[in-house]
């Protein structure tokens, strides 16, 4: 557990973003501050999207002879008055700690930590508008799944919101289906972060002898230091600012703290690319799993297609993160080889893929049909892996990304999965 020891000050902590796992998010974190007052100030600010809504005929707090349910009001007077998201997390009890707030500039002013939680293609815009309004020294965590891919490059939004912002940002992602975690039902998920040197509080010797480190006077202060490594190894074009002395070092003890619950298990390392690429990747092997259970082929097959799945995944992050990603992120972790197997048996990639054969349709019309305007991630991200794959004349090293594409591209059947898996060219 963290405590405030020397440190005269605490973290306040924002939440952008109040969607399903906004919300989620959301109630661990002010659950967390409230039973941490020596870390964190106890009041989370929520920033909502503010919309008019009417409490819903089915919820508990539904009240024919009030205005209050059967005329629309703002969505975040309804969340502060019911402590309730009635419209994305309905029938899940919020903390009255967490306040929900239209405006994004006063939901993060002065707030030290920063998690952002919220649709992936709307980062850069929020980023804009924030920027002039938060603290220099403010940290973040991304729960926002995927990297963005196109031919050129990889992605991590963690980095897309660092390099907008000018903060460090590191990454959450896991086997979380976000109703089941505002539920309490236990789960795992993965913090990556990977602390600058400008936040230790060590020093650390510039030179040692033989009989150990030097004297103190040749020590290298780390605070002095505004360069960081990206998660391809190269510095940084961001320059940080030292956050003061007299706050605690959000380290990975204080992320652990703020999100850890009896519930909710959390892990913390330092693979942000490895977290990041494992919330990508997995939802093409998700297809593909779901392309072969349409076809009733059974659990062996679906087993196989995992197997092979996770192999690739490991080895993009290898060719394309060298310098940062390590193995056991995807095999240990619950941000990959957890992730891939709660996509696979029943996310949605997974649902639509084995719908789409299932009915002899294409995924595109599976999903305009089951998801109510949403988009699917895996189709998407397997066209961007494959054109990047592509670029760098790769295609053959990833043959399962590869072939899942193709199927979804109409050129080969899905029956031709197991040939395509070995590299058998069709």
């Amino acid at each position: 557990m963290a405590t405030l020891s020397a440190y005269s000050k605490k973290h306040k902590v924002t939440v952008v973003g109040s969607g399903n796992w906004g919300s989620a998010i959301a109630k661990i974190v002010a659950e967390n501050t409230k039973e941490h007052p020596d870390v964190f100030e106890e009041e989370v600010q929520m920033w909502v999207y503010e919309e008019d809504t009417t409490v819903p005929k089915i919820s508990k707090h539904y009240d024919a002879g009030s205005k209050f349910s059967t005329e629309p009001h703002k969505l975040t007077k309804l969340i502060n008055h019911f402590h309730e998201n009635i419209k994305y997390l309905p029938g899940i009890p919020l903390p009255p700690n967490l306040i929900a707030n239209p405006s994004l500039q006063e939901s993060v002013h002065n707030s030290t930590i920063l998690v952002f939680n919220l649709p992936h293609q709307f980062i850069d815009g929020l980023c804009d508008q924030m920027k002039g309004h938060i603290l220099p020294y403010a940290r973040g965590v991304s729960c926002i799944k995927g990297v963005s891919v196109d031919s050129e490059d990889v992605r991590l939004f963690s980095e897309s919101i660092g390099d907008k912002l000018g903060i460090y940002c590191g990454a959450l992602s896991g086997a979380n289906i976000a109703n089941e975690v505002a539920q309490e039902k236990f789960s795992e998920t993965t913090i990556a972060y990977d602390p600058p040197p400008m936040d230790s509080r060590n020093p650390t010797p510039k030179a040692t002898t033989p009989q150990g480190p030097t004297p103190a006077s040749s020590q290298l202060d780390l605070t002095a230091i505004n360069e960081h490594k990206d998660s391809k190894g190269k510095t940084s074009k961001v320059k940080l600012i030292v956050p003061p002395s007299d706050l605690p070092p959000i380290d990975h003890n204080i992320l652990k703290t703020l999100f850890h619950r009896p519930y909710f298990h959390v892990q913390v390392v330092s693979d942000v690319a490895g977290v990041s690429l494992g919330g990508a990747l997995k939802n093409i092997v998700a297809i593909a799993t779901g392309f072969v259970a349409g076809l009733g082929w059974g659990d062996n097959a679906k087993a196989a297609v995992m197997r092979v799945g996770l192999l690739e995944m490991v080895k993009f992050g290898k060719m394309f993160f060298s310098n940062n990603v390590q193995t056991k992120t995807f095999t240990e972790e619950s941000a990959g080889v957890a992730d891939l197997i709660t996509s696979c048996s029943g996310g949605r990639n997974y649902r639509c893929a084995k719908m789409s054969v299932e009915r002899k349709v294409s995924i595109g019309e599976v999903e305009k049909e089951e998801l109510n305007g949403q988009m699917l991630q895996g189709t998407s991200t397997a066209k961007e892996v494959y054109g990047f794959l592509k670029a760098r004349g790769k295609e053959s090293e990833f043959p399962l990304l590869v072939g899942t594409y193709r199927i979804l591209q109409g050129e080969v059947r899905v029956e031709d999965l197991p040939d395509l898996m070995e590299g058998k060219k069709k």
